[in-house]
């Protein structure tokens, strides 16, 4: 599973560092959130997002070709929005989502209480609140507002600015 979260990790920080426009007045950079989750999703969790869908003739299982999967997700990143689910054997579902709640689901509150952060929007309060799911072996979101990198996995998260992004591959500047 770890090497299945590192490359998605891996294609967040490569879009985050190559995106150069972050901090200009009203530019949205991309966004993107990804669950990964044992077998395939269930409408007990997530809804239908509309026409957005992952574009699987690029990129079907994230393992296969990063190259490609940074490339799908760059398009998705700018272009759709919605949560990606992506199975723990990499295989990405085609239609994107959109994430219930915990009371839209009718599931009794987590007995795991869910700390939340000031600089949480929507997207990271959804991707907190399905990392306690069970089902959800991790969440992975890129902020579009700043290049924000965070893991989320039950119910705590690492959390990590654009200028913390890349670890040892990243070049000197």
């Amino acid at each position: 599973m770890t090497e299945l979260t590192d490359f998605i990790t891996y294609a967040i920080e490569s879009i985050s560092l190559g995106f150069d426009r972050w901090g200009q007045e009203y530019v949205r950079g991309p966004g993107l959130y990804f669950v990964v989750v044992t077998g395939v999703h269930s409408g007990q969790y997530a809804d239908p997002l509309g026409e957005n869908m992952w574009p699987t003739e690029t990129c079907r299982v994230v393992t296969d070709d990063l190259d490609r999967f940074v490339e799908a997700a760059q398009t998705v990143g700018l272009r759709r929005d919605g949560a990606v689910i992506i199975s723990t054997d990499g295989t990405v579902q085609e239609q994107m989502v959109r994430i219930k709640s915990q009371s839209d689901t009718g599931a009794d509150a987590t007995s795991r209480t869910v700390k939340y952060a000031d600089w949480m929007g929507t997207k990271h309060l959804s991707a907190i609140e399905v990392s306690v799911r069970e089902e959800v072996v991790a969440a992975i979101t890129l902020s579009e507002e700043n290049g924000r990198m965070s893991i989320f996995k039950d119910g705590d998260y690492d959390d990590y600015q654009r200028d913390e992004l890349g670890g040892t591959w990243r070049p000197t500047d």
